[in-house]
């Protein structure tokens, strides 16, 4: 399917696809992969918490043994709006927690049934479920970082960019976030070509449904990586977002990187492929920077 030039193109033919539809049927797939290295460190594991009372209204917890008031990092995964699951991603939970970040990976509402803004909703109860019970995991509620990869990364730049989906769970967007790093999201994709997508965004123009439209300049500082190669979600979007927000006055860091693909550039996180791109290293790095300088970039 696609969304456009600027948009996603799922590749459904070709070595990779066939490996991956392989795996798939052994019950094995490559993320398992991912999951057998275990970063250096101590770090605590919590499963299954609910947010919410929906059946994927849950979330995991990964934070240092000994943390104190240490940053928090709410991690949306992505899957097209479609798929993906919590349980695929201990290798990002656990290399952050690894690094000295209190990390949450939620679940949340998925197409079908789910449509816009069902998914945004979800994950908004998640970050306020995240700030008010960071402390029980030695966090500080007000070092708080959204990041995702792909639709996940469009969910957390949609609850940094559009404040009203914070508003609605009693957050402030502007106030009660540090940071955002955003990992090959989709940012400016109209018009949406897939009929499926469509669907899931009623329709095919819609421009409430595109986080480039709410930017302000007053976000929380941004973090934009893509991959070079990405052929599922165009690197435009991030070269598009990051440059409004530096016009509107904002701060926006930009990286592209020319080793990893879509894929690779979360799975990077991962102890035994981070030598393909230093994305951990830089996601840590911003997240201790933003976090240090909260109560400067905010002052209004």
């Amino acid at each position: 399917m696609s969304v456009g030039a600027a948009g996603f193109r799922r590749i459904k033919s070709g070595k990779r696809y066939r490996i991956r539809e392989r795996w798939a049927q052994r019950g094995f797939s490559p993320v398992d992969l991912l999951n057998l290295w275990r970063p250096i460190g101590a770090w605590e594991e919590h499963h299954g918490l609910a947010y919410g009372e929906g059946p994927r209204q849950t979330l995991d917890v990964y934070k240092p043994r000994h943390a104190t008031k240490a940053p928090v990092v709410v991690f949306f995964y992505g899957g097209s709006w479609q798929g993906g699951s919590r349980d695929l991603y201990p290798f990002v939970g656990a290399s952050l927690a690894a690094q000295g970040i209190v990390t949450i990976v939620p679940d949340y509402s998925i197409f079908p049934p789910a449509r816009f803004p069902t998914f945004i909703e979800d994950t908004a109860r998640a970050v306020r479920f995240a700030r008010e019970n960071a402390a029980q995991w030695g966090a500080d509620p007000s070092r708080l970082v959204l990041m995702g990869h792909s639709a996940g990364a469009y969910i957390a730049a949609m609850l940094t960019f559009d404040p009203q989906w914070l508003e609605q769970v009693g957050l402030n967007s502007g106030t009660d976030l540090a940071g955002f790093i955003g990992l090959a999201g989709p940012y400016d994709f109209l018009p949406i070509q897939s009929r499926t997508l469509r669907t899931i965004f009623g329709g095919a123009n819609r421009v409430e449904t595109q986080p480039i439209s709410f930017v302000t300049g007053k976000e929380a500082p941004a973090l934009l990586i893509t991959a070079r190669r990405d052929r599922l979600v165009s690197p435009g979007n991030s070269r598009r977002m990051a440059a409004k927000i530096r016009d509107h006055g904002g701060v926006a860091e930009e990286l592209t990187y020319g080793g990893v693909g879509h894929l690779t550039l979360i799975g990077a996180f991962a102890p035994g492929l981070r030598v393909l791109a230093p994305v951990l290293h830089d996601a840590t790095q911003f997240v201790w920077r933003v976090t240090r300088r909260r109560h400067f970039w905010n002052v209004s």
